[in-house]
């Protein structure tokens, strides 16, 4: 079992300030590891989907995610689509199961009413100026709400995804002199360029 708990300090470092949503991520993310009984990957074979979209009021969740199930955008197995929620989708690709978990609306609109949010980041202030007495203890429940008063957990499901092929092929743009890679070339004449000098 994945406990979100042992992920929360390194969740904030990588992070970079404090704030519930990151933690959010780390409950949703573990949760959803739990049902499949998967661990952590160093490798490709757990894939995320985020409903968060993009400018997302609370795109914080996201790291926690990224942090507790070892997807990350280097490894290019998470990705967002545009829903502007906090579901998440994660699959293991060896058996092809998935499951769906999101945070319940009533815990995020107590979460809405809180100081952290009213005074502080509604008014424009900055997570890394919010004092440590306001956020730590939204951040302490949001640790320690159980899950079935936290989340709604699906059913474990069948989900095949079409895994994209990856190509180490690249060249040399003959006008900038940057690495490209090959699928991203133009050709313009007997020139191999970039797409930014192909635009010159």
């Amino acid at each position: 079992m994945i406990n979100p708990k042992d992920w929360l300090e390194f969740g904030q470092k990588f992070h970079g300030h404090k704030c519930p949503a990151m933690p959010n991520g780390l409950r949703v993310a573990a949760a959803a590891m739990n049902k499949l009984g998967v661990e952590r990957t160093g490798d490709s074979n757990l894939h995320v989907i985020l409903e968060l979209g993009e400018h997302h009021c609370a795109h914080c969740f996201a790291d926690g995610v990224q942090v507790i199930t070892g997807c990350t955008m280097g490894k290019e197995n998470i990705e967002t689509i545009p829903m502007g929620k906090w579901g998440l989708t994660l699959i293991d690709k060896k058996t092809n199961r998935a499951v769906r978990v999101t945070p319940k609306a009533e815990s995020m609109l107590a979460s809405k009413k809180t100081e952290f949010f009213t005074e502080y980041r509604m008014k424009g202030v900055p997570p890394t100026k919010v004092p440590d007495k306001v956020v730590e203890p939204l951040i302490n429940k949001v640790m320690s709400i159980p899950d079935e008063e936290m989340l709604i957990i699906s059913k474990v499901f069948e989900y095949y995804r079409e895994e994209p092929k990856g190509t180490f092929a690249g060249f040399v743009c003959e006008e900038c002199g940057e690495m490209v890679v090959e699928k991203y070339g133009r050709f313009i004449g007997d020139k191999k360029l970039c797409i930014a000098c192909a635009a010159k």
